[in-house]
């Protein structure tokens, strides 16, 4: 350095001192710079951690494996058991049991459940009532059907004219082409073999001819042989699916079953949302998807988490399908595989919910969704509303599947068991007969 100031010094100049200066600063600069450059990427280090082992409460540590473990805690009555989801190669969800801690906190919610929403209480009610509400229920079908028979049999005998009538009245009833042609040709061969040519003998006989046809299409009582006993719930919206399924859960309860219920719709918030409220309402466990998700993960779920909590009955609701879209038909085939493959005989019952205002489209829908998934029962709904319940009987006559249930009304205890001799006595009630 001091060299390099003395060359400097002999160089005549003015400005000897200030290139001086600069170039002291230069050489400190480049010295700073290649200090930098070679210990730059090397961080200073960092003390060490002193590590500490802190114990927690017992019930602490027992909530945060828990809170690891479930994703959502469900609230509703009795719900004890919550599952453990993960994705396999299938798309399927896998349910495993988990802790106990999950009976802990159902029941903390179960209590403030039950301050909230109470299960309803059904009055009980004679067979006479039942019967009356029954009758009362196929009032509008009983006006449509035998008001125009009543025309019919005002006449004096019986002529072409008359069969041309009668086959107006059955198929405005809805009893359909192919039935109302097979009703007329019995009850034709009928009267000429009893040489009866009285207008009014049409109806007993036309009496006797429906009982018949009704009678080959009442399903038997369900059979819970198996435990869980699953049943799937299919059919199109708006046909009443949930509402059956909350009055199909209260009934098999009281028959003291213990019931689950899970919500495999979960293309529609609303249809999830209202089968919960169902749920609540009637006492049973719940078990939901997540929205959108695969409906087959759900039964899948819904199978291990009944398996695992001993429940007697399980419900499995399916989305809303327009039996004639193929691919959607497929999904709820699917759906069915999947129950079966993880327990066998399942399921045991695949009942189709039909809507009786329908009409004949009833029927179409319950052949394409027979042929896709093999109904085992029919629940028709809404009988009440309607001058079109005769499609029950065409039902009964062009598929060869048991009518199980009929809804007559609102209330709980309106989802009855379908009994042939009992509707054809509402139906043709005159007020005489008597309630067998």
């Amino acid at each position: 350095m001091e060299e390099i100031l003395s060359i400097l010094n002999t160089i005549p100049s003015p400005y000897n001192d200030l290139v001086a200066v600069a170039v002291i600063f230069a050489i400190i600069a480049a010295i700073a710079f290649i200090i930098a450059f070679l210990f730059g990427g090397k961080a200073p280090e960092q003390p060490e951690e002193i590590e500490k082992d802190i114990e927690l409460p017992q019930e602490i540590v027992e909530d945060l494996e828990t809170t690891a473990i479930i994703d959502e805690i469900q609230e509703e009555p009795g719900q004890e058991f919550q599952t453990q989801v993960t994705e396999l190669s299938e798309g399927v969800l896998e349910t495993e049991v988990v802790s106990e801690q999950e009976e802990i906190i159902a029941e903390e919610i179960e209590e403030e459940l039950e301050e909230e929403i109470e299960p309803i209480e059904e009055v009980d009610e004679s067979k006479e009532g039942l019967f009356t509400r029954l009758r009362r229920g196929l009032s509008k079908t009983q006006a449509g059907l035998l008001g125009g028979l009543g025309e019919i049999v005002s006449k004096k005998e019986i002529d072409a004219n008359l069969w041309d009538e009668f086959e107006e009245t059955l198929i405005m009833a809805d009893l359909g082409v192919n039935t109302t042609m097979k009703l007329r040709e019995n009850i034709e061969t009928k009267l000429s073999k009893q040489s009866l040519n009285s207008p009014e003998s049409i109806t007993d006989t036309l009496k006797d001819e429906i009982l018949e046809i009704l009678k080959g299409a009442q399903g038997a009582p369900l059979n819970v042989d198996a435990s869980p006993f699953v049943i799937m719930v299919a059919g199109v919206n708006g046909v009443g699916k949930t509402t059956t399924i909350g009055k199909l859960a209260n009934r098999l309860k009281t028959e003291d079953k213990k019931v689950m219920v899970a919500a495999g719709d979960t293309f529609r918030a609303a249809a999830t949302e209202q089968l919960e409220v169902w749920s609540k309402r009637v006492g049973t466990d719940f078990l939901k998807g997540q929205s959108g998700g695969d409906p087959s993960s759900v039964a899948f779920d819904a199978v291990k988490a009944a398996q695992a909590r001993g429940t007697d009955i399980l419900i499995i609701d399916t989305a809303g399908r327009l039996h004639t879209k193929g691919n959607l038909m497929d999904e709820l085939t699917k759906m069915k595989r999947i129950v079966g493959r993880e327990l066998e005989g399942a399921p045991h019952e695949t009942l189709l919910v039909l809507d009786a205002t329908t009409g004949q489209n009833a029927v179409q829908q319950a052949k394409l969704f027979n042929e896709a998934i093999g109904v085992t029962g029919i629940v028709l709904t809404k009988l009440d509303g309607t001058a079109k319940g005769g499609v029950i009987i065409a039902i009964a006559n062009e598929l060869n599947i048991p009518v199980k249930y009929i809804g007559i009304g609102e209330s709980l205890s309106d989802l009855r068991e379908f009994n042939a001799d009992e509707f054809v006595e509402a139906l043709f009630y005159s007020g005489d007969e008597t309630v067998h």
